[in-house]
């Protein structure tokens, strides 16, 4: 990959990923959203993965954080995700997403698979994150209902979760979310009678 290619995947990377933070309601600056490819590059010029490192917090709780990870290499070691941890839990941060640039060895994804449900690492592929999947227009919105949500729609529709449509966690929208297992998911669609049309599914 040439030098002007190179930064310009980070910026589009990089940009997928504070998206990313901002549909999960986490705050994210509209400087930061709207920052063309130019003004990245020179805040930028060093071509370093690492600088792009980031903390951001919930809008609706200071208390809850996420730390995002730019690893500079390709292989990234059990021992690099244990200093990963600690500066988490430096920063009192139980959550994190992980920028790979290939496969985690099987002794690195067993390492973050014991570490839940205490620390959660979250891992995305770069190539996953060069567009967002969201923005895409056969991909419906989707929302995340709040715990009080749910609990009026069930009520409303006289069902227990586990009876509504079903989606994985490893759902590429899900991921993209960051959804858990028992949350309930709002999707909308348009339709050509209705003019939309709005489902709900559990998080499994």
């Amino acid at each position: 990959m040439s030098e002007d290619q190179f930064p310009y995947k980070l910026y589009q990377i990089n940009r997928t990923i504070l998206q990313m933070l901002r549909d999960r309601k986490y705050i994210v600056s509209k400087e930061q959203l709207e920052m063309k490819f130019p003004e990245f590059r020179e805040q930028n010029n060093d071509l370093s993965r690492t600088s792009l490192e980031l903390l951001a917090t919930k809008i609706d709780d200071p208390s809850i954080q996420i730390l995002v990870f730019f690893p500079e290499d390709e292989k990234v070691s059990v021992e690099m995700i244990r200093s990963y941890v600690e500066k988490m839990k430096g920063e009192s941060v139980a959550r994190a997403i992980l920028i790979l640039q290939r496969s985690l060895s099987h002794y690195s994804k067993k390492f973050i698979t014991k570490l839940a449900p205490e620390i959660i690492i979250e891992t995305f592929f770069e190539f996953e994150l060069l567009v967002n999947i969201t923005e895409h227009q056969l991909v419906p919105k989707h929302e995340v209902l709040s715990e009080e949500e749910s609990k009026v729609l069930l009520k409303r529709y006289r069902v227990k979760p586990t009876q509504l449509p079903r989606i994985k966690v490893t759902d590429p929208v899900a991921r993209y979310l960051g959804l858990r297992r028992g949350q309930i998911v709002k999707i909308t669609r348009p339709s050509e009678t209705a003019g939309r049309y709005v489902c709900y599914r559990f998080v499994v």
